[in-house]
């Protein structure tokens, strides 16, 4: 099933898997746009109003990590689903400071799709 009109914001300071997550996004139909940072990030999501999704990385350079954007995206626009990873922290679900997804690196792509799926489909 492809996700035409479905707009997914990837936030990752790692060049090669910000580009590996959004090929992939891509190629199951999502709109990609792509932040190295929060800060990139902000600027975005004041720009685009048709964001639907976010995954972001927790570690990263800039004003805040991928937990504050979080928390921020959470604040500013409620409507946005957000998934967190991180190669350097293990949290929950629960643990997370909004309602999302958490998911360990190096994650199982296949099951971070699943995820999107889900919670556009809750939407």
């Amino acid at each position: 099933m492809g996700y035409n009109g479905i707009t997914v914001l990837v936030v990752e300071d790692e060049v090669l898997l910000r580009i590996d997550i959004a090929q992939s996004l891509e190629d199951h139909g999502f709109s990609v746009l792509e932040a190295s940072n929060a800060d990139e990030a902000i600027v975005i999501l004041n720009a685009q109003s048709e964001i639907h999704l976010m995954f972001t990385d927790i570690d990263m350079p800039g004003s805040m990590d991928g937990l504050k954007l979080a928390a921020a995206v959470r604040d500013r626009w409620p409507p946005i689903k957000i998934i967190v990873a991180s190669g350097h922290r293990e949290m929950s679900d629960a643990l997370l400071p909004v309602e999302g997804r958490f998911f360990a690196k190096p994650y199982d792509l296949s099951r971070v799709m699943s995820a999107m799926r889900d919670m556009v489909a809750a939407a």
